[in-house]
Parts: C-alpha cells; structure tokens; sequence
C-alpha cells in the first residue's frame, strides 16, 4: 500500500507506529492552500478517533462553519488517548503535545484556532493554519529514524578571553600597585572599552601595564612574615617544653661571698626556694625543690637563720642547710636556766656580758607574760620557765628584747596546747604556775624519758599530806643548785641546813616558789602523765648511770650502797 506524504526512500508505517504531530505520520505539513494528503483520501480512516466518537458534531460543523469556529470547545480538540510507544523507543519532545485536530481536507473537519497573532484562514474549504510557516516556529517534527541529535551550543566566550592564557592577577597587593597606581587604574577604566582592552598578548596597554618589579617585593614580604611567624611559634615551643620538660634553671658549684638567710616558721619548700632566689643564692624555684627532693634530708630544713653564699648550685644550698653549722641560730637547750639563756644572748649578738640579764629584769612587763604567771616576791626571776627551749634565728640587727619577745611567745604557744590548770587540779596543785614549777623540777632531776614519769611520780607521792616518809620535803639538790647558781651532785648536809632560801628544799615544804629552769616537751609531758608505781625514793649518780627508785627508806638504802652518790 502506498502512503501518502512521507517521500521517497522513507520507511513503512506500522500500526504500532506512535502520532506524533499534528497528523501523526502524515510526515510533513502541507503548504499553504494545499491539503493535507494531495486531495487523496486518507488511508486509515479507522485510526481517526474524532471521526467514530463525534459523527454529530462533524455534520454541524459542516452546517455551519462560522459556528464551528466560534463555538467550539477547545477541550474537544484534544484526543481522548494516545497510543503510547513500545518500551525503549526514543522519545520526541514534539510527541507532548497534543495533536492537531484540524481534521482532513475534506470540507468537514472544523478549522483549527489559529495559534495567537496569526491570521486565520479564510472560510471556505481546503484552507489551514500553517503552524510552521513562521520564521520563528519549530521545524516539523522528523520521524525516529531521520532525526539528528541536536547540535551542542558552545559556551559563550568573551571576546578578549583566550583559554590559552592565563589570566593576569590584578589586586594591588601582588600587582605592588599602591594607592597612585589605583587612581591611574580609575581613571585608566573611564576611557572607552577599545583603550581597556589587551591587544591579544594579554598585557594592556597605557597606564594599565602591571609593574612586576613591586610583585617581588610584596611576595619577599610575605616570605619574611611566614619565616619569621613559623621562627616565633617555634621559639614558643621550645620554651614552653624547656619550662614543662627540661632542666630548671640553675647555678654551678658553691656560690661566692656570704648571704645570710632568715626562713619564717611554715615555709616549706617552695617557699624557701621563693626567699633563696630573691637574695640571689640560687637561680630558680624548681631548682631548688627538685634538690631538697633528692637529698635525703631535705625535708629537715626548719625556720631559722642560715649563713650561705651567692650564686650557688640548689644541691650546694640544700647541703649547707641541713648542716646545723651553717645556721646562724640561737639554739637553747631543755632545762636551761635563764642566767644561762641570758649569757648566750649577749655572746650571739656580741653585747657586753648581763646586757640581756638587765632588759630582763627592766622589762619583764613588757615582754608577753601570761596573766597567771605568779608575782611572788621570792620568785627569783620572773621569766623562769618561760624562755622556752628551741632554736631562734638572729641576724646581726636582731635585738635582745626582740629575742626574748620570741621566746615567751613561744612558751605561750606551746603551754595553750596543754591543760595546765586542769592537769593541776588533778595532782592537787595550785594552777598552772606549780604545775610549770613541777615540770621544771621533773627537767632537772630526770635524764631519760622513763625517768622524768616516776620523777613526776616522787614529786606528787612527797608532796602528799599523808607522806611519813619524807613528810612533804622534796629534798632536791637541783634546787639547792638553782638558788647558788651552780651544778653540783655532791652537796653537803652542813651547808645544806644553813640555807634558808625558799628554794631549799631540804629546809622548805613544799615546791619552789617557782620554776628552776625552762622544761621541754617531754619534762611537760610527763608532769601531766606521771606513773603510778609508789615510787618515792631514787638515787642520781655522776656520769651516764641510769637513776634508780625505791618504793620504801630500805630499798633506799641498799641503792645508796650501790651506788657512790646519793640524792
């Protein structure tokens, strides 16, 4: 069969064949004046599916052409289906649109509405619409196997810019143009587009040219930051892993002239490394506490006044701190009597000889006494016991009255931490004055820790009103030494009974007026915890012999035979 208006050398049509177009493969649009199929008949009137469903409508239209196109539905020129292309077949974007149903040349389709500004066709029969006879229509659409894929639109390229090269950079900071070369720029810019652009070398002519001398300059800038940047950064990291991870600072061998150091009571390791680094004895903190660390007796360092030298190594500090020789201290041992404390006041600061003594007795009152301290006028110094033993910084400015301050202050301190009245309550003594005056005693006549408990034992069982055996006479000779200044074991009992002194206590009831000497920690100690065995006689020899008791006067007497001295 022979089809109509698809040309020579064109392919078969198929029923399976998809519409596309306005009259599906009828191929090509018939020109103006012309119908669609050569004034041929249709071959497949079947596939109209207008001409079936609305038989009606095609007689009026055919009655009354004027009515057709003016009343017509638009919706009734749309196609009811569309028969869809098998799986796989390549799709027309012209096959979207629905198809025109202007029906055939036959003087019975309806015409078509003209598309919007085109003249429609005249009445009369055989006449269309050309919808692609404008210059700015779509082509016809081609059947799949006469199409071509569609040409590739090439990016649009400025005229002055070649791909070859690259472009040349023109902010001021790379360029080295400074704020003359941009006002050369502006005005450069405001003259017309052909003096503005390249002359294809990619380099711009007049004023516009680069100065590439100044690009060198600002990247050498830019160099020099960035070394200098990554030089400070490092800088900052070695030190800081120097100041976490390294060595602390510090100085080499024994140091140099002489630096005398007072270190206050509660400073400990960091704090005497604060004061060492200060007065230039060594160079860093750390230094200094690493040292003490590593020394054995590091953590003996106490308060005092130390005599070093500047410039030394933290090892060499520490070692001459620990060595009670370096120290310039006023040490003052338990049990010392205030004549003697008073002595060696005046030989540290190198006063002439009872220069203490004197401000001593002048003023007493003023040197911190506590309110029960006694004011009996047989008390022979009032200070007695109260110059507490312990070791005292001194420098070379350091004044006797000063010291002394430091001393009774400190037997304060020491005597509130214990319960001096009510320890003497519980002894049958009068306050804590005779319970200090007890303690000093137990100080004098004991010379081991046991033998200061059942001394202080003596001295309550010989003080009790029920005693038979010595009928509460202490019978000390440390108190016959106290009240002549001396230090004698062998006493004699002419001498003895000539004495009358409240501090005898061979003639005298009772404890001394006060105390004989200044007790230490354990002398106090055991005054408040004596022992409770019945001791109530002993006997002190010369030498390093230990003190023996006794319970009764028989045992007493077997221990004298024992031993040369008795007491």
């Amino acid at each position: 069969m022979t089809e109509y208006g698809r040309g020579p050398g064109s392919e078969p049509w198929h029923p399976e064949d998809p519409l596309y177009g306005d009259q599906g493969w009828g191929g090509q649009q018939p020109a103006h004046g012309q119908s669609q199929y050569d004034g041929r008949q249709q071959p497949y009137p079947s596939q109209d599916p207008y001409a079936q469903q609305h038989p009606q409508q095609d007689q009026q239209h055919q009655q009354d052409p004027y009515a057709q196109q003016h009343q017509q539905d638009p919706y009734a020129q749309q196609p009811q289906y569309q028969q869809q292309p098998p799986y796989g077949a390549q799709q027309d974007p012209y096959a979207q649109q629905p198809p025109y149903n202007g029906g055939w040349d036959t003087g019975q389709q309806p015409a078509a509405m003209p598309y919007e500004g085109q003249q429609a066709a005249p009445y009369g029969y055989g006449e269309t619409n050309d919808y692609y006879g404008t210059p700015e229509a779509y082509p016809p659409p081609q059947p799949p196997g006469r199409r071509e894929a569609a040409p590739e639109q090439a990016p649009a390229q400025h005229p002055d810019w070649d791909p070859e090269v690259q472009p040349e950079e023109t902010h001021p900071f790379f360029t080295g143009a400074d704020d003359g070369d941009a006002k050369d720029d502006d005005s450069y810019d405001d003259g017309p587009r052909e003096s503005r652009r390249g002359n294809g070398d990619g380099e711009r002519r007049g004023k516009g040219k680069k100065k590439k001398g100044r690009s060198g300059c600002a990247c050498l800038v830019v160099s020099l930051v960035l070394v200098g940047g990554l030089g400070g950064a490092g800088y900052v990291g070695y030190s800081f892993y120097k100041d976490k991870f390294g060595a602390a600072p510090d100085y080499a061998g024994s140091g140099s002239g002489s630096v005398e150091v007072e270190i206050p009571k509660g400073a400990y390791g960091y704090d005497i490394g604060n004061i060492l680094k200060k007065v230039g004895v060594v160079k860093s903190v750390d230094a200094f506490v690493s040292a003490q660390n590593e020394n054995p007796k590091g953590k003996s360092i106490q308060a005092g006044v130390y005599l070093l030298h500047s410039e030394m190594s933290a090892s060499e500090a520490v070692k001459m701190m620990v060595d009670p020789k370096s120290q310039n201290l006023l040490v003052i041992p338990e049990g010392t009597r205030n004549v003697a404390v008073y002595a060696m006041v005046d030989k540290k600061l190198n006063l002439k000889k009872g220069t203490t003594e004197g401000i001593a007795k002048s003023k007493k009152s003023d040197l911190g006494l506590p309110g029960w301290a006694s004011k009996n006028k047989d008390i022979k110094d009032p200070l007695e016991g109260f110059l507490y033993p312990a070791a005292y910084p001194v420098t070379k400015e350091t004044k006797p009255e000063a010291i002394l301050k430091k001393m009774v202050s400190r037997s304060n301190e020491e005597y509130d931490k214990l319960d001096l009245a009510g320890a003497a309550k519980k002894h049958n003594l009068d306050g804590p004055w005779q319970m200090l005056t007890a303690a000093s005693l137990v100080q004098a006549e004991g010379k081991t820790h046991d033998d200061f408990r059942k001394m202080a034992e003596v001295i309550y069982n010989r003080l009790k009103p029920t005693n038979t055996e010595t009928n509460q006479y202490l019978q000390f000779d440390s108190s016959f030494n106290y009240l002549n200044k001396q230090s004698k074991i062998n006493i004699t009992l002419e001498e003895i009974r000539k004495n009358k002194d409240p501090y005898n206590t061979y003639t005298r009831q009772g404890l001394t007026p006060g105390p004989i000497g200044n007790p230490g920690n354990e002398a106090l100690a055991a005054a408040l915890n004596p022992t409770n065995d019945g001791w109530i006689y002993f006997v002190a020899t010369d030498g390093e012999h230990k003190t023996e008791f006794a319970k009764t006067y028989k045992e007493f007497l077997k221990l004298k035979e024992k031993f040369d001295g008795l007491d």
